[in-house]
């Protein structure tokens, strides 16, 4: 299979066309299309050809399109800004973009990649907004089936809206000061009562709104959001989550939220690592608490992302606390738990009808008290156990659950890094579970999930987890 890469091998732009010449040669279908797109611009468009198909012709007429009735030749190309080549003839269309790029103009070649110094896209117009898809060249028909869903995305009124929001950008510039008062000016122009305005075509209401809000643009509040990024497949983050952290101007992550996730919020925020990890504290929360404070009393609209659920063992009790003290507005953004992403990976049913009825969750380092958690009392009643951070406590865990009661030949099932392309599953009995803490490998975040429940797990996927001798021999040549 041939490699793939993220990398485009074009860089997507806009040329300024109002009022320049622009080069179509061809009298057919092919021209005919490339003419009916530059019609959403107010380029001046010239047709170039010998002959021209009926329905062309009459097209061009009702258009008052310019049309040069003449085999092309260099002089029809000089001083063009672009110039299409469209003449439904491979080799001619070839010549042509020869003739262009002689002349330093950029050219396209229809269906001819090689010959094409750019692509024209797939044109949602909100004029003066547009959404152009490209492919590249390698697919048309995906250009035409993604800007079918764009536009139906897009509000009708959208155009309207951004001329409105044009008219009052000099008054902005000179009243908003820059950065985060300007940034949430912009933001309530364009998705509160001003676009709810224009949207139901009342122009004056849309205005008035839209004065008042410049009016109070100098109250900048600072907000946060406590957003759970889930276990770490970027497809499993919500749709709020990623709406907040497009609005953020800085976002203060954790050591376990991947980078990719981290990406995925505005690319001027601010970016922030606290690093809370096992044995590595960047930060202190006390630290963390202060920071969020600070941002919020800056005006900033700060986003705190935390891997999985960020009430699920993300100390989310004391930042709220701060907050609250320190009077900024904050709202939770739940995510996906690390406990539900393992077991939708090992199609493991966390409660299961006459079987399992309950579920608990627990980082099993309260079981290294003299007194057993009423939580491990639970298992011994059929209960289904995550446990986070489950690795360096598993040989505790299994002691102290036998030691309840639990039989030595429960099931369980761990899993690293649940979601993600590189997750790794294993499956094996409570007896087995102490071997977990000398699998130096997994380097990533380990659930380990206890009950009768988890034999109806699928485990086709998933390794032993007490290894054979020559496995853990060779495990241990390799590190």
């Amino acid at each position: 299979m041939q490699q793939t890469s993220d990398k485009l091998s074009v860089f997507p732009a806009f040329f300024r066309v109002k009022g320049k010449r622009v080069v179509v040669v061809g009298g057919g279908d092919e021209a005919y299309a490339k003419v009916r797109l530059l019609r959403n611009t107010d380029a001046e468009i010239v047709v170039v050809s010998e002959g021209l198909d009926a329905a062309f012709a009459r097209y061009l007429d009702r258009e008052g399109v310019e049309v040069v009735l003449e085999e092309v030749s260099g002089a029809h190309l000089a001083g063009a800004t672009l110039v299409f080549a469209a003449t439904g003839d491979n080799a001619r269309d070839r010549a042509v973009a020869t003739q262009a790029r002689e002349l330093r103009i950029p050219v396209n070649a229809v269906d001819q990649p090689e010959f094409c110094d750019f692509f024209t896209p797939a044109l949602v117009n909100r004029a003066p907004v547009a959404v152009a898809i490209g492919t590249e060249g390698a697919g048309p028909v995906l250009a035409q089936m993604i800007r079918s869903q764009v536009d139906q995305l897009l509000s009708p009124s959208l155009g309207r809206l951004a001329t409105l929001g044009a008219s009052y950008r000099h008054a902005v510039e000179a009243m908003v000061p820059r950065g985060v008062a300007r940034r949430l000016f912009w933001r309530q122009f364009f998705q509160g009562q001003v676009a709810d305005a224009v949207s139901e075509g009342n122009e004056e209401l849309a205005r008035r709104k839209a004065t008042q809000l410049l009016a109070d643009s100098h109250k900048v509040e600072g907000r946060v959001w406590l957003v759970g990024a889930g276990p770490g497949a970027e497809d499993l983050l919500t749709l709020r989550a990623q709406r907040v952290m497009m609005e953020a101007d800085a976002i203060v992550y954790d050591a376990l939220v991947p980078q990719a996730i981290v990406d995925m919020g505005r690319r001027d925020a601010e970016r922030i690592s606290v690093g809370k990890r096992k044995g590595c504290h960047s930060k202190s929360q006390d630290e963390i608490n202060e920071l969020l404070v600070q941002l919020g009393r800056d005006g900033k609209r700060v986003v705190r992302l935390k891997a999985g659920d960020p009430l699920v063992y993300g100390r989310a009790a004391e930042e709220m606390s701060a907050l609250r003290e320190a009077g900024i507005a904050y709202e939770i953004v739940p995510g996906i738990t690390s406990a539900f992403a393992a077991a939708a990976d090992f199609e493991l049913p966390l409660t299961l009808r006459g079987v399992a009825s309950s579920l608990v969750f627990t980082t099993g380092h309260d079981l290294t008290g003299a007194v057993l958690p009423d939580w491990a009392r639970l298992a011994v009643s059929g209960a289904t156990i995550a446990v986070y951070m489950g690795r360096t406590v598993a040989a505790s865990v299994a002691g102290r659950l036998m030691q309840a009661g639990l039989p030595a030949e429960t099931t369980v099932a761990v899993i690293e890094n649940a979601s993600r392309a590189e997750k790794r599953l294993m499956h094996g009995t409570l007896k087995d579970l102490p071997d977990l803490e000398h699998r130096d490998e997994l380097t990533g975040p380990v659930m380990v999930i206890i009950g009768d429940a988890v034999a109806g797990a699928n485990f086709a996927h998933s390794a032993p987890l007490v290894r054979s001798r020559a496995t853990a021999e060779a495990a241990l040549q390799g590190a």
